[in-house]
């Protein structure tokens, strides 16, 4: 049986210019799909940016989705991940009376690392598969977070 709402990751390389991230949201939320992570970055030495979004659907509704994004005059190429290489970053900030070393270990076992110490924090950053990362957030939950800031997933395919 096939998963109608099986999560997707859909790249969408578009012209670099002014109104082009709007349009794509407007397509989305105009036909009551969800976009759950959306992250958009220059391609170096382009006029072009890349958009990676995570969204949710059947294949016939991720090819709906596909098929309205190459009307859109500044797009130039959309494609669905199928054998891809994904990651997310997470920064947290901890009190620093929290335990450094077991926070330091943690980070480690995630592909992340303390990043910064102040007078009343510390900061750390990980940088890894998506489904790791919300294991890495569930786990540190005991060392009293004050706050979390997630990326959205970046991806290439193979």
């Amino acid at each position: 049986m096939i998963d109608n709402n099986e999560r997707r990751v859909v790249s969408v390389i578009v012209v670099n210019e002014a109104s082009v991230l709007s349009r794509i949201t407007d397509l989305f939320s105009g036909r009551g799909y969800n976009i759950t992570s959306l992250t958009v970055a220059p391609i170096p030495d382009s006029k072009y940016s890349r958009l990676t979004i995570v969204t949710a659907g059947s294949v016939r509704v991720i090819e709906q989705i596909t098929k309205q994004l190459h009307k859109l005059i500044p797009v130039l190429k959309v494609y669905e991940h199928t054998d891809l290489v994904e990651k997310e970053m997470a920064l947290v900030k901890f009190p620093i009376t929290e335990n450094l070393s077991d926070i330091n270990a943690l980070c480690s076992a995630y592909n992340g690392k303390i990043v910064n110490v102040g007078d009343n924090v510390i900061i750390v950053m990980v940088a890894d598969e998506p489904k790791r990362v919300d294991n890495f957030l569930s786990v540190i939950k005991r060392y009293n977070p004050k706050e979390i800031v997630r990326s959205g997933s970046v991806a290439l395919e193979r």
